[in-house]
């Protein structure tokens, strides 16, 4: 059953929203819908519905947790486009909490500010997307552009950096020792990898070097390779 989330506790729903029910899904009255607000799930049966309008009945309201058991944050440094559009896509699908963009001394790509405002709204667009097709009942938030400063000033209670060093250790063997942990922030740096001087002052900071196994992934697959680990290992 297609699903969308609501703008407000009224169920009314976004001009896209309405458009995509009216002229991609073709529906008609009496079609149903999940609406989703406030963690609620919503039943609802369309009453009317034009390109630029829809009105609905609820039938049922039911509150679904399936969240994962942690609040999961990927800090990830900014790649090219098609690439940071798959990772949001992604990283959605399996769950992440929030999705906090770098800027460290490798990153590739630069973005100021302004233009950094005009792509949030794609950006959570494309979560939003990705949320409601997984059937989640919440969309992680993009938070505003870090450094490696800024990442040494967040608190979690389990802070950890993708590594290749030889001294990282397992990441299977860290959650298994972090259970309990309500919130982890996982560091996933560019495609030249964390410089050692920002890797060293993360670690300083309580950050735990972590091993991805014995290959090199790509910038795009280590954040679903992560969140793939932790959904296993902590999903009950």
């Amino acid at each position: 059953m297609q699903r969308y989330f609501a703008l407000n506790d009224k169920l009314e729903l976004n001009t896209s929203d309405i458009y995509h029910m009216h002229k991609v899904m073709r529906m008609k009255k009496g079609d149903k819908v999940e609406v989703i607000y406030d963690g609620n799930i919503h039943l609802c049966k369309i009453k009317e519905l034009s390109v630029n309008n829809v009105k609905l009945d609820i039938e049922q309201t039911e509150s679904v947790d399936n969240q994962l058991p942690v609040k999961v944050s990927i800090a990830i440094s900014l790649v090219n486009e098609q690439k940071w559009n798959y990772i949001l896509q992604k990283t959605t699908e399996l769950g992440v909490s929030e999705i906090i963009p770098l800027q460290l001394s490798r990153t590739l790509i630069k973005i100021d500010e302004d233009r950094y405002m005009k792509k949030m709204d794609r950006w959570l667009k494309i979560c939003k997307e990705a949320a409601e097709q997984s059937h989640r009942i919440d969309i992680p938030s993009i938070s505003k552009m870090m450094t490696i400063k800024d990442l040494i000033e967040t608190n979690y209670d389990l802070k950890i950096v993708c590594s290749t060093s030889n001294e990282s250790i397992n990441l299977k063997q860290i959650l298994s020792k972090d259970e309990k942990c309500g919130r982890i922030l996982v560091v996933i740096g560019p495609e030249g990898g964390i410089s050692p001087a920002e890797e060293t002052m993360l670690v300083k900071n309580d950050f735990i070097k972590a091993s991805l196994g014995n290959f090199i992934l790509r910038v795009e697959t280590a954040p679903l390779f992560v969140l793939s680990a932790i959904n296993y290992e902590l999903m009950r």
